[in-house]
Protein backbone atom coordinates (compact mmCIF):
# COMPACT_ATOMS: atom_id res chain seq x y z
CA UNK A 1 0.00 0.00 0.00
CA UNK A 2 1.61 3.10 -0.77
CA UNK A 3 1.58 6.23 1.26
CA UNK A 4 1.35 10.55 0.60
CA UNK A 5 5.02 10.06 0.28
CA UNK A 6 5.43 8.05 -2.76
CA UNK A 7 7.84 9.95 -5.44
CA UNK A 8 4.78 9.29 -7.93
CA UNK A 9 2.16 11.63 -6.13
CA UNK A 10 1.54 14.66 -8.95
CA UNK A 11 -0.36 16.30 -6.27
CA UNK A 12 2.41 16.28 -3.49
CA UNK A 13 4.12 20.02 -4.07
CA UNK A 14 7.65 19.76 -5.74
CA UNK A 15 9.94 21.74 -3.89
CA UNK A 16 7.92 24.49 -4.27
CA UNK A 17 6.95 25.01 -0.81
CA UNK A 18 8.45 26.53 1.84
CA UNK A 19 7.82 22.54 3.85
CA UNK A 20 9.65 20.39 1.00
CA UNK A 21 12.79 20.54 2.58
CA UNK A 22 11.22 19.43 5.62
CA UNK A 23 12.44 15.58 6.76
CA UNK A 24 10.39 12.70 7.44
CA UNK A 25 7.89 10.19 5.51
CA UNK A 26 5.37 12.66 4.41
CA UNK A 27 5.39 15.74 2.24
CA UNK A 28 3.10 18.60 1.98
CA UNK A 29 -0.12 17.24 0.24
CA UNK A 30 -2.37 19.61 -2.20
CA UNK A 31 -5.95 18.20 -2.67
CA UNK A 32 -7.05 17.49 -6.26
CA UNK A 33 -10.48 18.87 -5.50
CA UNK A 34 -8.47 22.50 -5.86
CA UNK A 35 -6.96 22.28 -8.95
CA UNK A 36 -9.19 23.51 -11.69
CA UNK A 37 -9.31 26.15 -14.22
CA UNK A 38 -10.44 29.27 -13.13
CA UNK A 39 -11.47 29.63 -16.94
CA UNK A 40 -14.34 27.91 -16.42
CA UNK A 41 -15.79 30.28 -13.89
CA UNK A 42 -18.16 32.91 -15.32
CA UNK A 43 -16.31 36.17 -14.63
CA UNK A 44 -20.07 37.96 -14.65
CA UNK A 45 -22.86 37.14 -13.96
CA UNK A 46 -26.61 38.32 -14.32
CA UNK A 47 -27.21 40.29 -11.08
CA UNK A 48 -31.48 39.48 -11.69
CA UNK A 49 -33.35 36.43 -12.49
CA UNK A 50 -35.63 37.47 -15.11
CA UNK A 51 -38.97 35.58 -16.21
CA UNK A 52 -39.05 33.89 -19.64
CA UNK A 53 -40.45 36.65 -22.05
CA UNK A 54 -40.03 39.25 -19.18
CA UNK A 55 -38.40 43.00 -20.17
CA UNK A 56 -35.37 43.13 -18.23
CA UNK A 57 -36.20 46.74 -17.16
CA UNK A 58 -38.60 48.39 -15.28
CA UNK A 59 -41.43 50.06 -17.32
CA UNK A 60 -42.97 53.15 -16.62
CA UNK A 61 -45.55 52.12 -13.74
CA UNK A 62 -42.82 51.00 -11.85
CA UNK A 63 -40.40 53.48 -12.59
CA UNK A 64 -43.55 56.01 -11.63
CA UNK A 65 -43.54 55.54 -8.09
CA UNK A 66 -39.75 56.86 -7.12
CA UNK A 67 -40.28 59.19 -9.31
CA UNK A 68 -43.18 61.03 -7.99
CA UNK A 69 -41.10 59.98 -4.26
CA UNK A 70 -38.07 61.56 -5.35
CA UNK A 71 -39.55 64.67 -6.49
CA UNK A 72 -41.56 65.53 -3.44
CA UNK A 73 -38.01 65.19 -1.76
CA UNK A 74 -35.92 67.61 -3.50
CA UNK A 75 -38.47 69.78 -4.18
CA UNK A 76 -39.25 69.78 -0.30
CA UNK A 77 -35.18 70.15 0.29
CA UNK A 78 -35.15 73.17 -2.33
CA UNK A 79 -37.70 74.73 -1.07
CA UNK A 80 -36.84 74.11 2.77
CA UNK A 81 -33.60 75.66 1.55
CA UNK A 82 -35.05 78.79 0.26
CA UNK A 83 -37.38 79.34 2.97
CA UNK A 84 -34.65 79.13 5.22
CA UNK A 85 -32.90 81.83 3.15
CA UNK A 86 -35.90 84.09 2.83
CA UNK A 87 -36.83 83.48 6.87
CA UNK A 88 -33.47 84.84 7.86
CA UNK A 89 -33.33 87.61 5.44
CA UNK A 90 -36.76 88.44 7.04
CA UNK A 91 -36.14 88.23 10.76
CA UNK A 92 -33.25 90.20 10.44
CA UNK A 93 -34.52 92.75 8.58
CA UNK A 94 -37.52 93.08 11.41
CA UNK A 95 -34.69 93.09 14.55
CA UNK A 96 -36.47 89.77 15.85
CA UNK A 97 -34.65 86.94 17.76
CA UNK A 98 -34.46 84.67 20.38
CA UNK A 99 -37.82 82.20 20.21
CA UNK A 100 -39.15 84.76 17.81
CA UNK A 101 -36.98 84.46 15.28
CA UNK A 102 -37.05 80.76 15.40
CA UNK A 103 -40.83 80.52 14.73
CA UNK A 104 -40.32 82.62 12.06
CA UNK A 105 -37.47 80.67 10.27
CA UNK A 106 -39.94 77.19 10.98
CA UNK A 107 -42.79 78.64 9.35
CA UNK A 108 -40.86 79.80 6.63
CA UNK A 109 -39.11 76.38 5.69
CA UNK A 110 -42.43 74.80 6.18
CA UNK A 111 -44.41 76.98 4.55
CA UNK A 112 -41.73 76.99 1.45
CA UNK A 113 -40.83 73.85 1.05
CA UNK A 114 -44.37 72.15 1.09
CA UNK A 115 -45.40 74.25 -1.31
CA UNK A 116 -42.24 73.54 -3.47
CA UNK A 117 -42.84 69.56 -2.86
CA UNK A 118 -46.12 69.98 -3.98
CA UNK A 119 -44.88 71.48 -7.31
CA UNK A 120 -42.59 69.07 -7.64
CA UNK A 121 -44.70 66.06 -6.92
CA UNK A 122 -47.77 67.29 -9.29
CA UNK A 123 -45.89 67.97 -12.46
CA UNK A 124 -44.27 64.32 -11.70
CA UNK A 125 -47.50 63.13 -11.34
CA UNK A 126 -48.29 64.32 -14.49
CA UNK A 127 -45.58 63.49 -16.20
CA UNK A 128 -45.74 60.05 -15.20
CA UNK A 129 -49.23 59.69 -16.05
CA UNK A 130 -48.37 60.86 -19.61
CA UNK A 131 -45.69 58.64 -19.62
CA UNK A 132 -47.43 55.65 -18.62
CA UNK A 133 -50.73 56.19 -21.28
CA UNK A 134 -48.31 56.29 -24.20
CA UNK A 135 -46.69 53.37 -23.05
CA UNK A 136 -49.86 51.32 -22.80
CA UNK A 137 -50.76 52.78 -26.00
CA UNK A 138 -47.43 52.43 -28.06
CA UNK A 139 -46.92 49.10 -26.73
CA UNK A 140 -43.30 50.43 -26.17
CA UNK A 141 -41.13 52.49 -24.19
CA UNK A 142 -38.74 54.84 -25.82
CA UNK A 143 -37.36 58.65 -26.26
CA UNK A 144 -40.74 59.34 -28.58
CA UNK A 145 -42.69 58.90 -25.22
CA UNK A 146 -40.57 60.93 -22.82
CA UNK A 147 -40.91 64.16 -25.26
CA UNK A 148 -44.29 63.83 -25.81
CA UNK A 149 -44.70 63.48 -21.57
CA UNK A 150 -42.90 66.23 -20.86
CA UNK A 151 -44.62 68.22 -23.29
CA UNK A 152 -48.01 67.56 -22.59
CA UNK A 153 -47.00 67.90 -18.73
CA UNK A 154 -45.95 71.36 -19.29
CA UNK A 155 -48.61 72.08 -21.44
CA UNK A 156 -51.30 70.77 -18.64
CA UNK A 157 -49.74 72.02 -15.73
CA UNK A 158 -50.09 75.62 -17.41
CA UNK A 159 -52.94 75.32 -18.73
CA UNK A 160 -55.00 77.08 -16.12
CA UNK A 161 -52.79 80.13 -16.37
CA UNK A 162 -53.70 81.27 -19.88
CA UNK A 163 -52.53 80.40 -23.47
CA UNK A 164 -49.48 82.28 -23.02
CA UNK A 165 -48.25 80.41 -20.42
CA UNK A 166 -49.81 77.24 -21.21
CA UNK A 167 -47.36 77.34 -24.21
CA UNK A 168 -44.30 78.57 -22.42
CA UNK A 169 -44.87 75.46 -20.21
CA UNK A 170 -44.94 73.45 -22.64
CA UNK A 171 -41.97 74.66 -24.43
CA UNK A 172 -40.15 74.21 -21.05
CA UNK A 173 -41.08 70.29 -20.91
CA UNK A 174 -39.94 70.42 -24.69
CA UNK A 175 -36.62 71.68 -24.33
CA UNK A 176 -35.93 70.01 -21.09
CA UNK A 177 -37.05 66.49 -22.40
CA UNK A 178 -34.74 67.14 -25.49
CA UNK A 179 -32.00 68.07 -23.31
CA UNK A 180 -32.39 64.78 -21.58
CA UNK A 181 -32.75 62.54 -24.02
CA UNK A 182 -29.39 64.09 -26.15
CA UNK A 183 -27.49 63.41 -23.06
CA UNK A 184 -29.04 59.73 -22.47
CA UNK A 185 -28.26 58.83 -26.06
CA UNK A 186 -24.72 60.66 -25.95
CA UNK A 187 -23.00 57.51 -26.90
CA UNK A 188 -25.26 57.15 -30.34
CA UNK A 189 -24.39 60.74 -30.97
CA UNK A 190 -20.47 60.13 -30.66
CA UNK A 191 -20.56 57.21 -32.77
CA UNK A 192 -22.89 59.40 -35.93
CA UNK A 193 -20.28 62.13 -35.39
CA UNK A 194 -17.22 60.33 -35.66
CA UNK A 195 -18.79 57.97 -38.51
CA UNK A 196 -16.77 58.55 -41.72
CA UNK A 197 -18.35 56.79 -44.66
CA UNK A 198 -15.12 56.83 -47.01
CA UNK A 199 -13.76 54.14 -44.10
CA UNK A 200 -16.52 51.58 -44.85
Amino acid sequence: MSNISNEDDVYSTQGNSPLSGLSGAYKPFSSPYLNYDPGYIPQTQPEFIFLDGASKQRGRFELAFGQIGGSCMIGAGIGGATGFYNGLKATTLAGQTGKLRRTQLLNHIMKKGSATANTFGSIAVIYSAFGVILSWARGTDDDLNTIVAATGCGLLYKSSAGLKKCGLGGAVGLGVSLLYTFWNNRDKLTAIRSFNPADR
